[in-house]
């Protein structure tokens, strides 16, 4: 509602206030929302952060393990190799409301099957097989951790929307409906003054 879409009332006018604070106590709330959302944000990018660079280190180290293991076996002898067999691999993951927002947590657990008896085994092969499946875990929580991160963000570029909205159209409107509203109630005042001092007359 604004002001020249109503008549001039004193009603509309309180309304109008009414509204007004409705609406202040909206912007807060989402404003205060948008605070959370961001420390939330950070504290997980954090710890992404972290668990990215040991992501890193252990690919780095899984790389330096399959080039020891083809300096040993070559590329045919590696291809020959059993291949890590998991025999009930799941991804546990909980599920929590954060303002709106359902967080998950997960942690990768990679069941080893009995693997098959190599023809050619060596420390080299079971090295850059234990290398690979614990790089496989660490890329699932990584991918966890990354899907809540992108839930996070999605709500707060919401949030902030709307509180946009509010703070920039919505309560300029409104102040400005009251300023109108106000205006011509003063003028009606004025002309009424007018009228009974013309009448005493």
């Amino acid at each position: 509602m604004t002001g020249t879409e109503t008549s001039p009332t004193r009603s509309a006018y309180l309304e109008l206030q009414d509204e007004r604070q409705v609406v202040r106590e909206g912007f807060d709330f989402l404003d205060e929302k948008r605070v959370i959302l961001a420390q939330e944000m950070l504290r997980r990018l954090d710890a992404f952060s972290r668990d990215r660079a040991r992501y890193q280190a252990r690919h780095d180290e899984a790389v330096v393990a399959m080039a020891r293991a083809l300096g040993r076996h070559g590329l045919d002898g590696l291809e020959v190799l059993s291949p890590e067999r998991l025999s009930d691999a799941t991804m546990v993951l909980r599920e929590q409301p954060f303002l709106g927002v359902a967080l998950i947590d997960g942690e990768a657990r990679l069941e080893r099957a009995a693997a098959e008896p190599a023809t050619n085994p060596s420390p080299e092969a079971r090295r850059c097989r234990s290398a690979f499946v614990e790089l496989t875990g660490l890329a699932l929580d990584l991918a966890v951790q990354r899907a809540c991160l992108e839930r996070l963000i999605e709500e707060y570029i919401r949030t902030e929307r709307r509180a946009r909205a509010l703070e920039n159209v919505v309560l300029p409107e409104i102040n400005e409906s009251l300023n109108f509203i106000n205006e011509q109630l003063e003028a009606i005042d004025q002309e009424e003054a007018i009228r009974v001092r013309t009448a005493r007359n």
